[in-house]
């Protein structure tokens, strides 16, 4: 990576590896803080291709100046996630975001039921974003209405599974790996695994490991890409913080 005013003004595309509890603006205005601080710039074009919520983690690719342009592109490309399944309970927003709402049995659940499952999840599919997202209707964020209590109608939509499996049956915990179109929601492949079970699901942890070529084992953390520019002698001048 070339650590220059010019090269970040042309146009660079940064792996981060988002942290756990951090949002994808706090990650991206991190990294803008850095640019903005080391290269003593007043204003650089900075974007992400693709939000992670706070509870993931891993990959996020960051563009800057001219590179932004591709972020349309990079939005489009097959995504990878790890994660872990908790069986036998299901929460409001298919994942720890919210407390646990109901709780069911797991003991009938088999390797071949497990089996099954995974198949029927492979593929097309129409899936049901789930209620606590970002997406918007009527001009309104979806978690809006959730945090209300207000009741929506969420259509379904066409996402595409490529890959679908599970690396680790520990029940209540199943660990997987997913291949997956854009606008795959995992939290709710979480829950309708779990329906499709007999029984409930939520997602307990989540990972983006890939968006097309590009991998998280190539990213580094807010923190490492500043300690870059320290390490390489930029001086970071005065200012009242990250959100400046």
């Amino acid at each position: 990576m070339e650590l220059t005013k010019n090269a970040f003004l042309e146009g660079q595309t940064l792996l981060i590896d988002k942290p756990l509890g951090w949002s994808s603006f706090q990650a991206l205005n991190a990294v803008k803080w850095t640019l903005r601080r080391a290269l003593s710039l007043k204003k650089i074009k900075v974007g992400h291709a693709g939000t992670l919520d706070p509870l993931a983690t891993g990959l996020l690719i960051i563009c800057t100046g001219k590179s932004t342009k591709t972020i349309p592109e990079l939005q489009g490309m097959e995504k990878e996630y790890t994660g872990t399944f908790f069986l036998g309970a299901t929460t409001p927003s298919y994942d720890l975001e919210t407390p646990v709402d109901a709780t069911y049995p797991t003991e009938h659940i088999t390797p071949e039921l497990l089996d099954a499952a995974v198949k029927a999840f492979t593929g097309e599919i129409l899936q049901q974003p789930p209620v606590f997202s970002a997406l918007k209707k009527e001009g309104k964020r979806l978690y809006e209405y959730a945090r209300k209590g207000t009741p929506v109608d969420i259509p379904k939509r066409a996402v595409h599974i490529a890959e679908f499996e599970l690396t680790r049956v520990a029940l209540p915990e199943i660990d997987f790996r997913v291949r997956c179109s854009k606008g795959t929601y995992i939290r709710s492949l979480a829950h309708e695994f779990g329906r499709a079970l007999g029984s409930g699901a939520y997602l307990a942890a989540l990972k983006r490991t890939k968006i097309g070529p590009y991998d998280v084992n190539k990213a580094i953390p807010p923190d490492q890409f500043r300690a870059l520019f320290r390490d390489a002698g930029f001086n970071f001048s005065s200012g009242s913080g990250e959100g400046d």
